[in-house]
């Protein structure tokens, strides 16, 4: 059984069934989410008998292990995990100043095979526990000697598609008890999974929304991702505005920006259109080269004209800093397997 995953209130009646009392709990959860211990013996504060009775039930305290990294020189880090199954995941680590960001995997690959996305590739393989979820960043914590302050729910996979383990993961993540992260430094980012949104707006939490927008025609947007004939865009935005009308949250808009896909003046228009009186944010982001891909990034100079459109109408947008590329790190560039530094130079 891995310990990794459970609420407090969880561990508490669990080790009760022991015959362990509740403060015991309190002490391993503590060990677990804040000085993020990985095995029994470092719980110090533990008698000595009781940590080799925890040991000798098989009681696990991690679900992935660390077998490959790779640092580009602004300190971003790329993580391939293997987990109990021997599937691999990629989490990357991403140090601005103060703000430390761990970009985390909610799926072994994804289902929803978006045209520019590496992941997608080879299919949905599983979706994550939610002990596999915040173990990546307690292992990242532990391997970079930091304490991450911000999470994007942004790696392998369709957090929406994982609901209740994302859910689970991030009640984790967000307990001043365990790690302390407050719910407006987590941001989870979604294709448009029009039920989860629904489900998550009725969340007494304040965690981020982002959508992956892309394109602001069915048509196009159904191109680049197949999820759009399932929920298409005028079902997506009434259950965005939906999501704004519940929280008072502004939601943010990505938008991968692809030479003459997505980026002519008539798909500048008909972003605007959609998005005009919404609270929201339009964040932009320059394709990131996928191996294998025909598609290109739009030129910097198209990009800025998208950007002061926008905010000539009044719609907040930004660029997307650049971090990970290098390492296939990026958005769109997280796919799993085996790698190596020559790998990624190729």
């Amino acid at each position: 059984m891995n310990i990794k995953g459970l609420f407090l209130e969880e561990l508490q009646e669990f080790f009760h069934t022991m015959g362990l009392p509740k403060y015991r709990a309190a002490q391993i959860y503590t060990w677990i989410y804040q000085k993020q211990a990985c095995t029994w013996e470092e719980m110090t504060d533990l008698p000595k008998d009781l940590r080799g009775r925890l040991t000798e039930q098989g009681l696990a305290l991690g679900s992935l292990t660390p077998v490959n990294r790779i640092e580009d020189s602004d300190g971003t880090i790329k993580f391939l995990f293997e987990l109990e199954d021997h599937n691999t995941i990629e989490s990357v680590f991403i140090p601005e100043d103060e703000r430390l960001t761990s970009c985390i995997s909610t799926q072994v690959g994804c289902g929803m095979q978006c045209s520019f996305c590496a992941t997608g590739q080879n299919g949905l393989i599983r979706n994550l526990t939610a002990a596999e979820i915040i173990d990546q960043l307690l292992t990242i914590s532990r391997q970079t000697k930091s304490r991450i302050n911000n999470v994007v729910i942004m790696g392998q996979g369709e957090p929406l598609a994982n609901y209740e383990a994302t859910l689970n993961a991030i009640k984790l993540m967000n307990d001043p008890k365990g790690m302390g992260i407050g719910a407006r430094h987590i941001t989870i980012s979604t294709c448009g999974v029009i039920p989860g949104i629904l489900k998550l707006a009725k969340e007494p939490l304040q965690v981020n929304l982002a959508i992956s927008l892309h394109a602001a025609d069915d048509g196009l947007r159904t191109r680049l991702m197949p999820i759009n004939k399932v929920y298409p865009l005028s079902e997506l935005m009434t259950a965005i505005r939906n999501y704004i009308e519940l929280t008072g949250r502004r939601v943010t808009f990505e938008y991968t920006m692809i030479d003459g896909i997505n980026d002519r003046p008539q798909d500048l228009g008909q972003l605007i259109q959609l998005l005009s009186g919404l609270l929201c944010h339009v964040n932009l982001i320059p394709l990131n080269p996928v191996k294998g891909s025909a598609f290109g990034r739009s030129k910097m100079e198209r990009i800025h004209d998208f950007i002061s459109a926008l905010t000539r109408v009044h719609i907040e947008a930004t660029i997307r800093k650049e971090r990970g590329t290098n390492l296939a790190a990026a958005c769109g560039q997280l796919q799993g397997g085996n790698w190596s530094k020559n790998d990624l130079a190729k």
